[in-house]
């Protein structure tokens, strides 16, 4: 399905297939006292070609389509020889029509990561069952990247793949590994994908695809229409926000968007930085400094 949709990105490059992610990896171990560190190496090796390397998908993707996205790994402790404590960040990018620029979709930092690896030892991965904490996290955050990728090109186009994430967030429920379970957390792996799908939310669904593929995809060939669509996308979190207030989805929305907001709305009319600044500040009270910013900045 990506791929049809993508053809109007394309340049015609040669039909040359490739994995779904092009995911940059990086392990840091700093706060680890140890002086070999070639396990983290190993690590940050074997974490990329799984990333990289399995077919999360059954499209066919050019090299060019591939998701452009990443992954933090802060190693915060060695519990044992084989077990570790960690931080992951996961953020992903899609390229908007027409420009070089690339707007942030995912902006995750995931502060229950603890997970047990033998070094050189290969990385396995079953939908049907949990075999290992670390490549169970790694697998559910691939397809949410995919997944909310798919959102942004059609209407509730990742539903396959959020799918796949809650079947890997059920395998996981009797984990002795935190950030699986409803209870532990507001903003875990469960809450996450549970916002996602939860009918709720569906407002927020269609702004992933009304806000990328109806506003930030048209604004260069009309730029008045396409920040009418985002308008109307931050009509809908307001009335999202009024029900679910401190929902995990809105967060995260807002990790992924502010600055680009700011920049939306700069070059505005001042009735419509007016109104923006209005509900953006109501929405998402924390950034209401950096909004206000939009009401000084020059307009077209």
């Amino acid at each position: 399905m990506r791929k049809l949709l993508f053809v109007i990105f394309s340049l015609g490059c040669l039909s040359v297939s490739g994995q779904e992610l092009n995911c940059q990896v990086q392990v840091v171990s700093n706060q680890v006292q140890q002086s070999d560190r070639r396990i983290f190496e190993t690590l940050q090796k074997a974490i990329y070609e799984f990333v990289n390397t399995t077919k999360w998908t059954n499209d066919q993707y050019q090299l060019t389509e591939r998701i452009e996205c990443s992954m933090f790994i802060n190693i915060t402790e060695r519990v044992s020889a084989d077990e570790f404590k960690a931080t992951i960040q996961v953020q992903s990018r899609r390229p908007v029509y027409k420009t070089s620029y690339n707007t942030t979709l995912l902006n995750i930092n995931d502060q229950d990561f603890t997970f047990k690896y033998i070094e050189f030892q290969p990385l396995q991965f079953s939908e049907a069952t949990m075999l290992a904490n670390l490549t169970s996290v790694l697998a559910f955050y691939s397809y949410m990247i995919i997944a909310v990728d798919y959102e942004t090109f059609s209407p509730n186009g990742g539903e396959v793949y959020f799918q796949k994430a809650l079947a890997i967030v059920n395998n996981a429920q009797g984990a002795v590994e935190s950030g699986w379970k409803q209870f532990e957390s507001t903003n875990n792996r469960y809450w996450l994908i549970e916002n996602f799908l939860n009918p709720r939310f569906k407002l927020m669904r269609d702004t992933y695809y009304k806000y990328h593929r109806l506003g930030m995809d048209v604004m260069t060939a009309d730029m008045e229409s396409g920040r009418r669509a985002i308008t109307e996308c931050l009509d809908n979190i307001k009335k999202v926000r009024q029900d679910q207030q401190n929902a995990y989805l809105l967060r995260l929305w807002f990790n992924s968007k502010a600055d680009e907001l700011v920049n939306v709305y700069s070059s505005a009319f001042p009735d419509v930085k007016a109104k923006a600044v209005a509900v953006l500040t109501e929405v998402d009270p924390g950034n209401a400094n950096k909004y206000k910013k939009i009401l000084t900045a020059s307009s077209q």
